[in-house]
């Protein structure tokens, strides 16, 4: 079980005030044209507690995927019809990682991020009550793993790298983990967060 005094640094971190974050944001040329239809989607940051240390979980999307294949991302998607943001990060969760939703305290919300595939993402922050076997979701899902938190609360370890996107170059962070390279929406997330509790 996730004890709560480790998430209480966290807790607190979000009573900091906090703005929403964007892929764009290393990108000042970028001109976002007014009136854009932005769709909604949720994920989830899932804090895990193994071995006396709090831990973050993440998957590596599949490689066979038209959209991001093989990049770093929490559990979630696109959110249904009437739900709310929560349900649908905890409903994703379950379908990508098999995290039950009742094994899941949510305790925070951060500020929404913008991608440039045109979703507007609410980071959902949740404690997994209890461990459990993940269950990759077959043909979106190749691999479930986790990071010690300790390595995504210190804005040091982000840095800011760049490559060419549709003509220009795009700068985005990046915060990688042994042979994980996490980076773009997922990092620019956890560097929010991270801001947050250094402060």
């Amino acid at each position: 079980m996730t004890r709560p005094e480790l998430i209480a640094p966290i807790r607190a971190a979000l009573a900091h005030p906090g703005s929403a974050s964007s892929d764009f944001d290393l990108n000042p040329d970028v001109r976002l044209p007014a009136g854009r239809k932005l769709r909604p989607a949720a994920v989830l940051v899932p804090f895990l507690e193994v071995d006396g240390q709090l831990r973050v979980i993440l998957t590596k999307r599949s490689s066979a995927l038209k959209h991001h294949p093989g990049q770093i991302a929490f559990p979630g998607g696109k959110v249904d019809g009437d739900e709310t943001v929560e349900a649908a990060a905890l409903r994703e969760a379950h379908e990508e990682i098999g995290l039950r939703p009742e094994n899941v305290d949510v305790f925070g919300i951060l500020p929404s991020h913008e991608t440039v595939t045109s979703f507007t993402v609410t980071p959902i922050l949740g404690r997994v009550r209890a461990a459990f076997d993940p269950n990759p979701e077959a043909g979106e899902v190749a691999e479930v793993f986790s990071v010690p938190f300790d390595h995504l609360r210190d804005p040091g370890r982000f840095t800011v790298e760049g490559r060419m996107w549709q003509g220009t170059k795009r700068r985005y962070y990046t915060v990688p983990y042994g042979p994980y390279y996490i980076w773009g929406a997922t990092a620019r997330i956890l560097r929010a967060l991270a801001e947050r509790v250094s402060t």
